[in-house]
Formats: structure tokens, sequence, C-alpha cells
């Protein structure tokens, strides 16, 4: 099975990277570049470890960083609602329930961004 947005779900490529669009809720959510080309490899019927490679090719970020970052973005995309089927990673396939809500570790500026809120100021 490959990794797909639900139906009513779409994209929007950004300067920024993409905003995917939830007809059905009237919501968005913002996706950096990287997360983005992610997304792509696996709209493209890339693997999770396909995309992972991909983003190391693209920015100086180690194996285990990037494939930490494509299942994050992968769970939250499927807690979220926004996506159905997997990533053909078989041996990574599990009957685990993705968690409720997405993470809460946004400070960072990774995906996703939450309509209405800003990220805390570094300083």
């Amino acid at each position: 099975m490959t990794f797909n947005l639900r139906e009513g779900v779409y994209t929007a490529e950004t300067d920024y990277g993409v905003v995917l669009l939830d007809e059905a809720h009237n919501q968005y959510w913002t996706l950096n570049p990287s997360a983005a080309i992610a997304l792509r490899t696996l709209l493209d019927g890339g693997t999770e470890a396909d995309a992972a490679q991909t983003l190391t090719e693209e920015y100086t970020v180690d194996m285990d960083t990037a494939h930490r970052d494509v299942r994050e973005l992968v769970g939250g995309l499927n807690s979220a609602g926004l996506a159905e089927g997997n990533t053909g990673d078989g041996a990574k396939e599990s009957t685990e329930c993705p968690p409720q809500r997405p993470t809460r570790r946004r400070a960072h500026g990774r995906w996703p961004r939450i309509p209405g809120r800003q990220p805390r100021n570094s300083r």
C-alpha cells in the first residue's frame, strides 16, 4: 500500500515549502522545505527510507535524524487525519495506533505549524 493524502486534502507549493489544505475541516498546515521534500517522495510512491535518503542528499543531516523526522511527519499526518495508507516499509509496519494529537514538539519550527499559533521566541 502506498502513502496518500486523504480525499479532500490538497497541496499547494509555496516559497517556504508546502501548504496542506483540508477542505472538509477548513484547516491548513504548513510544511517547511525539508518536510515538503519528504512528503513529495512519499506521494511519488517512495518509502520512509527513500524519503530519509532524499533528505540526507538535500541537507546536512545524518540518516538516523532523517528517519526520525520522516516518521514524525508521517505520524503527524496520520494523527491529524490527513493521510491514508502506509509508506511501504514492511519492516516498520506495526499495529500501534498513532497518537490522537500531534506532539507539541514544534517550537523548533518543524511540521506542522498549527493555524493561529506562533513559535516561541528562542531569545
